[in-house]
């Protein structure tokens, strides 16, 4: 189903009088009556001016796409899985490919952020890439999540279906005469020229990977600031993709189902739907289309990677439907080389040091992991995703709690780095491979408190007082840790009677108690009861840390002021309350 919607129609219903007045009303063929929105899109004219769907006149489309309906039943998430969790498991209705599930996932994160008041859910994208393209043949993809063949629609030449001449010069479709649907969410090339995203970002708008097609099916669900928790705009969207009642009515139930629990199973591996809206024999058929395959496919068939052109088992439609070569009587479908992540058989570290950081810091350490082959060979070109997880703050640079990652030549997956939050304490980041079910890898890693190794004051001013008085001159410290300046580290500040006597003194020099002291009106230094003569305090962001005012009671003599950091930076300052000189 192109994503160029107006520029098709279904005909699997044309004998009902709904079918045909939807036929009629939304024909978007090169007959007249058909214009051009503001993107250049065709749209369709009046009812009158539409030719009549079941005349001889008609050659305006069939809009083929897959009209298997989810099962009465609910879908099961894999055992202690939640709803839309990713589960395992493979061969039922609710299990989508775990690339093609992590797509419309990160789409839906991407539209909450860029236009949150669509209210786009996944399972959106999810049941149109259903109906479009069976989830990219039941996740056929790349670990970059482009598809091992082309998914193309049928030629847009007038016969049978739309005539829509080449826009890309064979670009995409690699058809320099006329338009051909492509990737798993079935664009045109003259709609993908604008509607086109970066979904994995790597640089390149590709409508056969299936990151990219999410995200810009998203965009294009999402435009003219639509509400999809509103149920009139969920239509419209959904009718924009094709304007089609029945497709309207078969997205709504799989979005319903997908919304009911899904899991991932291994890419490559996703149920694939067996019918067709073009499979319809006799006068009801639209001269063009393609016949249903005389044996029908099997249900994970898909083509080599290599492969180019239709896939087996994929449907030919007008605008979006992968096409399909027709299966010979009597042959077996060959069975799919193996991907590269069908070949892991477990995950080992491949050299990660100790995982270790200060609150707020960043880890010097980052995870590195291994697929391997059941003999021991690292494998390339397979998803890792990393996930932390435990009660902590902590996430990779980004402010990310999980990151997928592609082996590169060496065979190996490096994460992000782990950038500590303020929370203390143990937390586990575990590494998946995503598309195959293997034991996840974990690792520790830890998150110790600020410190600082050396505190000094600021300022050389001797620190007096009279009986009874105030100390005049601030007491301001700096606190550093291997030469940098560390926040928000915790310090103590004890007032000690003298250096042989460790104990907290009774007499002399006191702070205020901070409660009291914030009670005080503006501009008072009235004497509080509360003497405190040990405090808790924080250095700011710069590593200063700045005490609250001195004070003497009538104790005269010479007192210490040490202030100790967490990390066992220490200074010791020496206080003196005497009588004022005659």
């Amino acid at each position: 189903m192109a994503a160029h919607f107006g520029s098709r129609l279904r005909k699997g219903a044309a004998t009902t009088a709904l079918a045909a007045a939807a036929v009629a009303a939304l024909s978007a063929s090169q007959a007249p009556g058909v214009t051009a929105d503001d993107h250049g899109r065709r749209t369709a004219g009046s009812a009158q001016d539409a030719p009549d769907p079941g005349g001889d006149s008609t050659a305006s489309g069939d809009g083929h796409y897959y009209t298997d309906l989810p099962p009465l039943n609910s879908p099961t998430p894999a055992p202690g899985d939640a709803k839309g969790s990713a589960g395992t498991g493979s061969g039922d209705d609710s299990g989508i490919p775990a690339t093609v599930l992590d797509a419309y996932k990160k789409a839906e994160a991407e539209l909450r952020e860029s236009k949150p008041g669509c209210n786009l859910p996944w399972e959106l994208l999810a049941a149109i890439g259903h109906v479009e393209s069976g989830q990219a043949r039941g996740g056929r993809v790349d670990a970059q999540g482009t598809t091992y063949s082309k998914i193309l629609g049928p030629v847009l030449n007038g016969s049978g279906f739309a005539h829509i001449s080449d826009t890309d010069h064979g670009a995409y479709d690699g058809d320099k005469t006329y338009d051909r649907a492509v990737g798993p969410m079935q664009f045109i090339p003259s709609t993908w020229a604008w509607a086109g995203r970066d979904g994995n970002d790597d640089g390149v708008k590709d409508p056969n990977n299936v990151y990219d097609a999410a995200l810009a099916a998203g965009h294009y669900l999402c435009r003219a600031d639509r509400d999809l928790s509103v149920q009139a705009n969920l239509d419209a969207a959904i009718l924009s993709y094709n304007h089609s009642q029945d497709y309207l009515n078969t997205v709504l139930s799989w979005l319903e189902y997908y919304r009911k629990g899904t899991h991932s199973v291994p890419d490559g591996t996703g149920t694939l739907p067996r019918h067709r809206s073009d499979e319809s024999t006799g006068p009801g058929r639209t001269p063009g289309s393609t016949p249903p395959s005389t044996t029908r496919p099997s249900t994970h068939h898909t083509p080599k990677p290599g492969h180019t052109g239709s896939g087996s088992g994929s449907g030919s439609h007008q605008g979006g439907k992968p096409s399909t070569e027709p299966t010979k009587p009597g042959t077996t479908p060959t069975s799919p080389a193996p991907t590269p992540t069908d070949t892991v058989d477990h995950l080992d570290d491949a050299g990660t040091g100790r995982l270790t950081a200060r609150a707020g810091g960043t880890f010097d350490e980052k995870i590195v992991v291994r697929p391997e082959t059941k003999a021991g060979t690292a494998v390339a070109k397979v998803r890792v995703r990393f996930v932390i997880t435990g009660d902590t703050d902590a996430t990779f640079t980004g402010g990310e709690k999980t990151a997928t990652v592609v082996t590169g030549g060496t065979g190996t997956a490096t994460a992000p780095a782990l950038v500590a939050g303020e929370k203390t304490g143990t937390f586990t980041v575990r590494a998946l491979v995503v598309g195959r079910t293997v034991a996840a890898l974990e690792h520790t890693a830890t998150v110790t408190e600020r410190t600082a190794d050396a505190l000094t004051r600021v300022g050389d001013a001797p620190l007096t007082c009279t009986p009874g008085g105030e100390f005049a001159e601030p007491i301001e410290l700096k606190a550093t840790y291997k030469g940098a300046a560390p926040g928000k580290v915790a310090a103590t500040a004890t007032l000690l009677t003298s250096a042989e006597d460790p104990a907290e003194n009774d007499k002399g020099p006191y702070f205020k108690d901070p409660s009291d002291e914030a009670d005080q009106p503006s501009g008072t230094s009235g004497k509080s009861d509360k003497k405190v003569r040990t405090l808790a305090l924080t250095t700011d962001a710069k590593g200063v840390l700045k005490l609250p005012k001195l004070y003497a009671d009538d104790t005269t003599g010479t007192f210490l002021l040490r202030v100790t950091t967490a990390g066992g930076a220490t200074v010791t300052l020496e206080l003196k309350v005497a009588e004022a000189a005659s």
